[in-house]
Order: structure tokens, then C-alpha cells, then sequence
């Protein structure tokens, strides 16, 4: 990683994000918050501001995307390829959750500013674009409308998990583990009910089911 001077403000953000999550734990996502980070990274705090001008929300996407890119970075996908789809789906989640333990304070506090009304359609955004990444790291190349269903469905188990985890004190997170395996199961089976019902069925005949409503048998 080049030097903080050198780095781009895309790119500088992304490198603070972590340190200002360490400081949310106390300062809260505060301009406190990231002086201190910028003060670990030697970096001018006007900079700072300049990478992160839009307060709380920014800094908290900015974490955001420095936990996406390490997942991508830590996943090949060749490997997660071999894996049953579950699998790689809950690989990738809890990778996500190992990514944030031992900052639940801050994930707590990031949470309940993401779910401030003004701060809603920045959220939905978030959790979407990570549901992308991780759903096209498992290999997803649906273009249809199940493009979009995987998508809000994954964000959505995601977000219902970093809501146990966070408050979740056993141990190893086995209650979060357990939700989110139940999670990923009703969507599997789900998944295989839909599959069933869209199937085509070579011995159905609309227009003889249309003439039996019309003309019922007697």
C-alpha cells in the first residue's frame, strides 16, 4: 500500500475506514472519530474530511466497501466454485461477520444511523451492492428477474443476521451461526419449490383445463 500521501481519495477512505471503525467503539462515527483515525495514518484531517464529506453515513459506507474488497480479496473463486452454492453463500456471509467481530459497539452504532429515515435509501443501496458481490463471487450469471430476487433476498438475510450477531453473546456467535444456517435453508428450499413450480409441464394442456372450467364434467 503506497504511502497515505499518495493515495487517492477513493482509496484513502477505503484505508481509513477500519481505523474509524476501531475509534467508532468510543467516539461514536464522529469527527472525533476520524481525527483519530487520520492521526494513526498520518494523514491531515481537512484531507480526511475531503475523502469523507458526507459525516456519519460516509465513513460507515466507506467500512462497508473495506469489507467487501477483503472478502474479495480473501475468495477465489475457482475454489468456491467446488462448494455447493449453500455453501459458498454462507462462507461468504460469515467471512463478512469474522471481518466485523470485535467491533459490535460500532456495528451497533452504525446500524442504528443506517436505519435513520434520511439515511434509508444510502442503506439499501449498501446492502445491495454487497449482496451483488457476493452473489457474483458464488458464481451467479442470472440476468432474468432472479437477478434481482437473489439479490434482495441475500440483503435482507444479511441484514437480519448483523441484527443477532450483534447482540449475540455465545460462544463462537453459535446462536448467530445457527440463524443464519436457518436462514439459508428456507431460502434453498424455497429455491427448490419455485424451480418445481416453473418446471414446464409437457402433459399440461391449457386449453383442456380452460374447457373443463367452462364446461365441467357432469
Amino acid at each position: 500500500m503506497p504511502a497515505a500521501a499518495d493515495l487517492t481519495l477513493d482509496e484513502l477512505r477505503l484505508e481509513l475506514a477500519p481505523a474509524i471503525a476501531e475509534a467508532a467503539i468510543f467516539d461514536g462515527w464522529s469527527d472525533a472519530a476520524l481525527a483519530g483515525a487520520c492521526a494513526a495514518h498520518g494523514v491531515d484531517p481537512a484531507v480526511g474530511r475531503l475523502a469523507l464529506p458526507g459525516g456519519a453515513i460516509d465513513m460507515i459506507a466507506a467500512w462497508v466497501d473495506a469489507v467487501d474488497a477483503r472478502m474479495e480479496q480473501a475468495f477465489d473463486r475457482e475454489v468456491l466454485a467446488q462448494m455447493p452454492i449453500r455453501e459458498r453463500i454462507r462462507a461468504l456471509v460469515w467471512f463478512r461477520l469474522e471481518a466485523v467481530a470485535g467491533l459490535e459497539e460500532a456495528l451497533r452504532r452504525s446500524l442504528a444511523i443506517q436505519a435513520m429515515p434520511q439515511n434509508l435509501p444510502r442503506t439499501a443501496r449498501l446492502g445491495w451492492a454487497s449482496a451483488d458481490k457476493m452473489w457474483r463471487l458464488a458464481g451467479d450469471t442470472a440476468t432474468d428477474y432472479n437477478h434481482y430476487t437473489k439479490r434482495a433476498i441475500l440483503a435482507g438475510i444479511y441484514a437480519a443476521t448483523l441484527a443477532v450477531f450483534v447482540d449475540d453473546e455465545s460462544e463462537g456467535k453459535a446462536e448467530t451461526r445457527a440463524f443464519l444456517d436457518r436462514r439459508i435453508e428456507g431460502v434453498m428450499r424455497f429455491e427448490k419449490a419455485k424451480a418445481r413450480w416453473l418446471k414446464p409441464r409437457d402433459h399440461f394442456d391449457p386449453v383442456r383445463f380452460l374447457g373443463r372450467l367452462r364446461y365441467p364434467a357432469r
